[in-house]
């Protein structure tokens, strides 16, 4: 039995149009500006696909290119974008409260992760910490991408987002504490299959 021919490349490119439009909606808030940022990634690819060389998935490589084009749109466009109002301790979140005693403590003993080093080269895992990624609040998302996935300084997230350090510093605390809760929930506390 024969392998299928895989899609061309032109098509490949055009399927992950949704998953990049998602990830540029998330970031920008600005359907308008994430299209531009996806059609401007897609027009990048197709005009050079010697490019991408296969040394990683084109997923991975098409969301390398469009992190470079959201950071244009973010710059181009500024102050536009407003990512919170109020102060943060207008802000409370409900799992500050259970994850920690007054102390600054945990409230639980975090579970035991194993070897995450391992768990980096799983697809299974990246699904599942995508899913996690989802799950947060639209803010804190969106503040947790462009400081990890984009990798904006701290500093240049204040300025961009018109926000104090201490009102970022509290929204990526939170970030983290959710999606540490969803993969111990969804990824480390399951049996995994081979």
């Amino acid at each position: 039995m024969s392998q299928p021919a895989a899609a061309p490349f032109e098509q490949q490119v055009a399927d992950l149009r949704a998953y990049l439009l998602k990830f540029a909606r998330l970031q920008l808030r600005n359907d308008a500006w994430a299209e531009d940022a996806v059609s401007e990634t897609m027009l990048a690819a197709l005009s050079k696909p010697q490019g991408f060389q296969q040394r990683s998935q084109l997923k991975t490589w098409l969301v390398g290119i469009l992190k470079h084009k959201i950071i244009d749109a973010l710059r181009h466009h500024g102050r536009e974008v407003c990512a919170s109002s109020g102060s943060p301790d207008e802000q409370a979140d409900p799992l500050d409260d259970m994850a920690f005693r007054a102390n600054g403590h945990h409230a639980e003993k975090p579970a035991d992760w194993g070897n995450p080093e391992q768990d980096l080269h799983s697809r299974q895992f990246f699904e599942v910490l995508e899913a996690c990624t989802d799950r947060l609040p639209a803010v804190q998302a969106r503040l947790f991408l462009m400081r990890e996935w984009l990798e904006l300084s701290s500093e240049d997230i204040c300025k961009e987002l018109s926000l104090t350090p201490t009102n970022l510093y509290v929204q990526l605390h939170r970030a983290r504490l959710r999606l540490r809760e969803c993969l111990e929930l969804n990824w480390f506390a399951r049996p995994k299959t081979p």
